[in-house]
């Protein structure tokens, strides 16, 4: 076996041995995995297996043939709607969202590790991805969720075996609970948040965006962005296509937020390094609705460095975007419509002009080559 990567503070560079179970740096900076030297075998992706896994090199671990669930490889199709727009289909991945991306490589490292149990929180999606994981894998797990999460998600969690730990009140009170719960001895904080393994495990998104268009990158990614797992993820992927001379450009990234909830769209108009706490109000997208998300301030770094920026829709504009997919056959929760809805507005111009995020997207939105998202079954959520 490879020896795995360390983790290393993205603020003040300590580093900490993986097998610590080090989630987060004694100063209060979020961890990043060490640079790890990798060159993936671009003419041997054909020969490989139509999974996630095809990326091996890229990966900071190795494929357990007893975790895996085939995971990856989703559908790029065209949407019927806009002639520009590709749809990734991520809800079809095993338990329905694009979380197993992240959930498979954390549970195969606990494995790795000896990690006998492990806990998260989340708003739905990343607890029935670790839950069905670390079931697979034989390891406990506990999911902290808003007692408000989707009656879909918390039967899933369960199905899986997984504890499930109902938390009263915000997103923000979830993740403030399982904090302090956080850090004992032999368990590992399987957060998607947090733990830089998961991001690894996402950026396989961004990987197979490139392979899947012919080893070409879009003009622009829309992306959902609450905790920004998916975009650092597609991020972390374009910059190694393009340093590894895969990949002439990265594409430029528009993240959505929920009007209710947006506070790295209003850094963004403000020109913020970081974002500021927001009161997070009600949205059917409950999935990015993320007062205070950790890594804030490397999402605004992400977007800016792409050429990118933020934006928001409404519920309204989400709950329409929904309908509209669903005309196309696909059913997906309300969180995954956000990044239609986004591009929806930007080509009927139903967005408020004045905005200077939404000066910026507009072009982005409505370029000859968009990737749209599709990250949640709808299944899962009975708004």
């Amino acid at each position: 076996m490879t020896a795995l990567p360390d983790l290393v503070c993205s603020e003040c560079a300590t580093p900490y041995p993986v097998e610590s179970l080090a989630w987060r740096c004694a100063c209060g900076g979020v961890l990043d995995v060490a640079e790890f030297d990798f060159q993936v075998d671009a003419a041997a992706l054909r020969r490989r297996v139509p999974s996630l896994w095809r990326y091996a090199e890229a990966l900071p671990i190795e494929v357990d043939p007893a975790i895996t669930l085939g995971e990856g490889l989703s559908p790029l199709i065209p949407s019927r709607s806009f002639a520009h727009v590709q749809l990734k289909l991520d809800f079809l991945l095993p338990t329905l969202s694009f979380k197993d991306r992240g959930a498979v490589v954390l549970a195969t490292l606990a494995t790795r590790l000896g990690v006998r149990s492990a806990m998260v929180d989340s708003s739905g999606n990343a607890g029935t991805a670790m839950a069905a994981y670390f079931g697979r894998a034989g390891i406990g797990c506990t999911v902290y969720v808003p007692e408000s999460t989707s009656p879909g998600k918390l039967a899933q969690m369960r199905a899986h075996g997984a504890t499930v730990e109902l938390v009263p009140g915000s997103r923000a009170d979830t993740a403030a609970a399982a904090l302090q719960a956080a850090g004992r001895p032999g368990v590992l904080y399987a957060s998607h948040v947090y733990h830089p393994y998961f991001l690894h495990g996402v950026k396989t998104y961004g990987y197979e965006i490139w392979e899947q268009r012919g080893r070409t990158l879009p003009e622009t990614v829309v992306v959902p962005v609450g905790n920004g797992t998916m975009l650092l993820g597609c991020y972390l992927a374009f910059r190694e296509l393009v340093a590894a001379g895969l990949a002439e450009r990265m594409p430029r990234l528009v993240a959505v937020q929920a009007s209710a909830c947006s506070p790295l769209e209003q850094a963004m108009a403000q020109g913020l390094d970081a974002p500021e706490l927001v009161d997070a109000g009600a949205t059917i997208a409950e999935g990015i609705a993320i007062a205070a998300p950790p890594r804030g301030k490397q999402i605004l770094r992400a977007v800016r460095a792409s050429g990118g920026t933020i934006v928001c829709v409404t519920d309204t504009q989400t709950a329409a975007a929904r309908r509209e997919l669903a005309d196309e056959g696909l059913f997906v929760e309300p969180t995954s419509a956000v990044s239609f809805a986004a591009v929806r507005a930007a080509v009927d111009e139903d967005f408020d002009s004045v905005s200077p995020t939404w000066a910026v997207a507009a072009s982005s939105l409505t370029a000859g080559s968009v990737v749209v998202p599709l990250c949640g079954a709808g299944l899962k959520s009975f708004a």
